[in-house]
C-alpha cells in the first residue's frame, strides 16, 4: 500500500455554491485518504450559501459516503429541514463551517476569530477563493463605464479584504481566482491587476503595515516560473478547456506561495476535453416550455405555425438552403414522436465514455435527476431556436444576425448594427454539438440566448443540469433556490474538475512544506 499523505484545512472566501472548494474537498490520495478538510467557507448570498451548507453536511460523513437520506431528500421524500435533523452532528459541523457572512469591515474581526478557532494553531493549510467578479467583466465595465459611482463599487476593492485575511493568518500557500476581465479593469486610469500584484507580494505593506519581511511569490498555474513585477499579468490565465473541461472559461488564478517556504508549484497538465454532446447527450430530451399558457398542445402548435415558405424565400439560392429547410421540415413533419416533457427527472444510465469528467458526473445511487427543467420561452424564440439549431447543425457554426431571415429577426433597436457585424452579431448562440462549450456565465439566468441546445427537435436553451454539467459538477450536486438563482451560481462557479486539479498542486506543495519543515 502506498504511503498515505496528510489531510490539509482549507479556508474558502467568496466560495459561491462551492465548486473551487468541491474540487479541494473531493481530492483524495492513491488510498482514497482526502487531501483537504473543510475549515470555514464564507458566502453572503441567501441560496449560494444554502447550496454551500448543504454540500458541507454531506462531507461531513467522510469514507462513509453519502447517506441514503440525502438521495430521500433529492427525491422530495423528506424536507431539507428532516434531513439535517436526522443527522445532528453534520448538521453542526456544516453550521459551523459553512457560513453566510458579507465580508467587509464590519465582519472583519469576527471572521479573523472563526479562522482563527477553527484552524487551531494548524500552520499547514491553504487559502482559497476570490472577491465577486461582477465589476471586473468585461461586460460589466462597459455597461457601466459612464457610472460616476463605477469607481467606488465595493467589489473593486473587496480583494483587499481578502489580503487583510493574508496578512491576519499567514497561509503558507493561497489560490486567488478572478475573471479575464481583470486584465484591463481601470481604476482612476491605474491597471487594477498591478495593483493587486503588487499588494499580494506583500499584503502587510500594502495594507499601511512595515511589512513583516515574508511576503509572498506569485506562480501562474499555466507558465513556468516566479511572476515578478515586470511579468506579464497575461500569463495568469488558465483556459479550462485546455485541462479537460467541456467549456471554454478563461479565468485568472494566482497561486501565492509564502517566502520562507523555497516551494517552486508546477504547472497544470493540459488534457483533451470531452464535447457538448458527450457532456450532455446522455440526459433526456425535453422540449422548451412556453412563457404563457404552456402545454404540449400549445408547443406544437407555435412549432407549427413556423413560417417554412418565408424561410425559404431567405435561402432561395443559399449552399445551406436544402440541408437546412430538411433540418427544420423534419423537425415539424415529426411533433407527435418528439420530446413531450418540460422536465424530467430520470437518471441516465453510465456513459461508457472513458473521459474522467463523464465518469465524475454520474452517481449510481441517485434514484431522480435535479435541475433539468426547459425554462420558457415566447413564441417568437422557439422560432428562432429552431432556425439557430438546425442552421449550426449544418452549417458547423452558430448563426449570426446576419443569417436570419427578417421574420425572425428580434425587434430590437441595434438589429441592424448586429446584422453588420457591429455589436452582438452572435446575440443568439448555439453551443456546438462536436465542439467544448462557451463560458457558462451568470447571464444564463436572464435568458438562454446564448445557450440554445444543439437538438433542433428540443427548441430551447439549456438546462441548469446541462449548464451544471459542462462546468463539471455531479450530478449529485444539489443547487439550492429557484431555476434562476441555480443559474447564477452555476454561472459563477469554478469548474470542480479543474479546482481537483489545482488541489493537487497545493497538496504538492504543502506536502513539500511539511517535508522541508517538519
Amino acid at each position: 500500500m502506498k504511503k498515505s499523505r496528510k489531510t490539509y484545512p482549507v479556508v474558502d472566501l467568496f466560495a459561491g455554491p462551492g465548486g473551487l472548494g468541491e474540487g479541494f474537498l473531493s481530492t483524495s490520495d492513491a488510498n482514497g485518504q482526502a487531501r483537504f478538510q473543510d475549515a470555514v467557507s464564507i458566502e453572503r448570498d441567501e441560496f449560494s450559501h444554502q447550496t454551500l451548507q448543504l454540500r458541507h453536511f454531506l462531507r461531513a460523513f467522510g469514507p462513509d459516503g453519502f447517506p441514503d437520506d440525502y438521495y430521500s431528500y433529492l427525491s422530495g421524500d423528506i424536507s431539507r429541514a428532516e434531513l439535517f435533523a436526522r443527522y445532528p452532528e453534520q448538521a453542526l459541523h456544516a453550521e459551523k463551517s459553512a457560513l453566510r457572512i458579507s465580508l467587509g469591515v464590519q465582519e472583519h474581526e469576527r471572521v479573523r476569530g472563526i479562522i482563527d478557532r477553527e484552524l487551531a494553531g494548524k500552520d499547514k493549510w491553504a487559502l482559497i477563493g476570490g472577491p465577486p467578479c461582477q465589476a471586473y467583466s468585461l461586460v460589466g465595465r462597459s455597461r457601466m463605464m459612464n457610472n460616476p459611482e463605477f469607481e467606488k463599487d465595493e467589489r473593486h476593492f473587496l480583494y483587499r479584504e481578502y489580503l487583510k485575511i493574508i496578512a491576519d493568518h499567514r497561509p503558507p500557500v493561497f489560490v486567488m481566482e478572478n475573471v479575464k476581465g481583470l486584465l484591463s479593469a481601470k481604476v482612476q486610469g491605474e491597471p487594477v491587476i498591478n495593483r493587486i500584484l503588487t499588494d499580494l507580494m506583500d499584503p502587510e505593506e500594502a495594507l499601511g503595515g512595515t511589512g513583516n519581511g515574508t511576503g509572498y511569490r506569485l506562480y501562474s498555474l499555466s507558465h513556468e516560473g516566479e511572476m515578478t513585477r515586470d511579468a506579464d499579468p497575461r500569463q495568469f490565465l488558465v483556459k479550462a478547456e485546455e485541462y479537460g473541461v467541456p467549456q471554454a472559461r478563461h479565468r485568472m488564478f494566482i497561486v501565492g506561495v509564502r517566502r520562507d517556504f523555497k516551494v517552486v508549484p508546477r504547472q497544470l497538465e493540459k488534457s483533451q476535453p470531452p464535447s457538448v454532446s458527450e457532456t450532455i447527450g446522455s440526459l433526456p430530451q425535453l422540449r422548451s416550455g412556453l412563457s404563457k399558457k404552456d402545454s404540449l398542445e400549445s408547443w406544437r402548435s407555435v412549432l407549427s405555425e413556423f413560417d417554412e415558405k418565408a424561410l425559404s424565400r431567405h435561402l432561395n439560392g443559399h449552399k445551406l438552403a436544402t440541408a437546412v429547410k430538411s433540418e427544420i421540415s423534419n423537425v415539424l413533419n415529426n411533433l407527435g414522436s418528439g420530446p413531450t416533457e418540460r422536465k424530467n427527472t430520470v437518471r441516465p444510465g453510465r456513459s461508457n465514455l472513458p473521459h474522467k469528467v463523464i465518469k465524475s458526473l454520474h452517481d449510481d445511487r441517485l434514484s431522480v435527476l435535479t435541475g433539468h427543467e426547459a425554462r420558457g420561452h415566447m413564441p417568437s424564440d422557439i422560432h428562432r431556436y429552431l432556425f439557430c439549431a438546425a442552421f449550426a447543425a449544418q452549417a458547423k457554426r452558430s448563426s449570426k444576425l446576419s443569417d436570419f431571415p427578417d421574420f425572425l429577426l428580434p425587434k430590437h433597436r441595434n438589429v441592424a448594427k448586429g446584422q453588420s457585424g457591429e455589436m452582438f452579431s452572435d446575440r443568439f448562440r448555439v453551443q456546438m454539438a462536436d465542439n467544448v462549450s462557451t463560458t457558462i456565465t451568470s447571464h444564463i439566468s436572464k435568458d438562454g440566448h446564448y445557450f440554445i441546445h444543439y437538438d433542433p427537435a428540443q427548441c430551447r436553451s439549456l438546462t441548469p443540469r446541462e449548464a451544471a454539467r459542462l462546468q463539471t459538477f455531479p450530478d449529485n450536486y444539489k443547487f439550492e433556490g429557484p431555476r434562476t438563482a441555480q443559474f447564477h451560481q452555476i454561472g459563477n462557479a469554478v469548474p470542480p474538475f479543474l479546482a481537483g486539479q489545482i488541489a493537487e498542486i497545493v497538496a504538492e506543495i504543502l506536502d513539500q512544506i511539511d517535508a522541508d519543515h517538519g
